[in-house]
């Protein structure tokens, strides 16, 4: 049986993007977009429909945990199944604009961290940071942040400092960082799940560790422990909850890293949300199946299309926000 890819903490040395070759329509432009913050340059791409002769809603991108590129690949984890790219191409074709980015220590994003200074509100400065960039651009008509995975609390924390016009939620965890490590844990050998509760334990009292089993390397070596931190104090369904605006949540059924049950605790949070619960979908968004072998085996087909019912629900509900 192959892994199931857990995304959330992963090395954060810097690595090339991975390359994949997928056609851009004619009848749209990519060009690039950078924005600072104070220790990064955040880089991506911006895909618009050539044609458009108004103002346009855009879509802000914010991509998934670890090492995650613009196009929503991972070379730590093996994922190579250019989710956002195909995205971006298929709402540009609808009249949507999109941007997507490489995240810090991939790609052509730059940073002068090192891993043990990051922490989650990184992610959210630099996610305001093109939100600036864009809501100062005559082209748009209005913003809408898309938070894919661990990017779907970033753009809570984003939208704190700048509001926008609506939220799209896709396959977020409901519940705090400390619960999901813990879940992911209790298919560990009792030892390390001991010690694993230890480290947090005292990541609770603002304590790191720095003996840690080698086996726990790749969720809690020392040098990410800091990002723990600031992730677990945040509670995704409070800040869910305090939204104001309009939001989508989408949820695949056949999501192995976020558990379908995830996405009907929102709605069920917040009956005014839309929800769209899409049959067959997995955590890259593409047609899967429960098996957990062929579920992963799309992971790296650059080419396989995102599932339809997906960019439809999402133009669907652009168009009902308001400019």
């Amino acid at each position: 049986m192959k892994k199931i890819v857990f995304f959330i903490l992963v090395s954060f040395v810097s690595v090339k993007a991975i390359a994949q070759d997928i056609t851009l329509d004619p009848s749209l432009s990519e060009t690039p977009i950078s924005a600072k913050t104070l220790s990064s340059t955040i880089s991506g791409s911006l895909v618009m429909p050539k044609d458009a002769k108004e103002k346009i809603p855009v879509i802000l991108i914010i991509g998934d945990a670890g090492l995650t590129d613009r196009d929503g690949n991972n070379v730590k984890t093996g994922v190579s199944g250019n989710t956002y790219k195909l995205m971006a191409y298929e709402l540009g074709k609808k009249g949507i604009a999109t941007v997507r980015y490489d995240k810090r220590f991939v790609g052509s994003t730059t940073t002068t961290i090192k891993e043990s200074q990051l922490h989650i509100e990184d992610f959210s400065d630099d996610a305001v940071s093109l939100m600036n960039l864009l809501n100062a651009d005559p082209r748009f008509s209005k913003i809408i942040l898309f938070g894919h995975g661990e990017g779907a609390l970033v753009s809570l924390l984003a939208g704190y400092e700048q509001p926008e016009k609506a939220y799209i939620f896709a396959e977020g965890y409901a519940d705090k960082g400390e619960k999901v490590l813990a879940d992911i844990m209790k298919s560990k050998p009792k030892f390390l799940a001991d010690e694993f509760k230890t480290i947090m334990d005292s990541l609770k009292k603002g304590k790191t560790t720095d003996n840690v089993d080698p086996s726990l390397y790749y969720i809690a070596r020392p040098s990410v422990q800091p990002f723990i931190m600031s992730w677990c104090r945040y509670d995704p369904m409070r800040g869910f909850k305090a939204i104001k605006l309009p939001i989508l949540v989408i949820q695949g059924t056949t999501d192995l890293t976020v558990p379908v049950s995830n996405g009907d605790r929102f709605k069920n949070a917040k009956k005014e949300a839309f929800y769209l619960k899409i049959k067959d979908m997995n955590h890259i968004l593409k047609e899967a199946p429960a098996d957990t072998d062929k579920n992963m085996d799309t992971y790296d087909k650059a080419n396989l299309p995102i599932k339809p019912e997906l960019i439809n629900g999402i133009v669907e509900f652009v168009n009902k926000v308001k400019s």
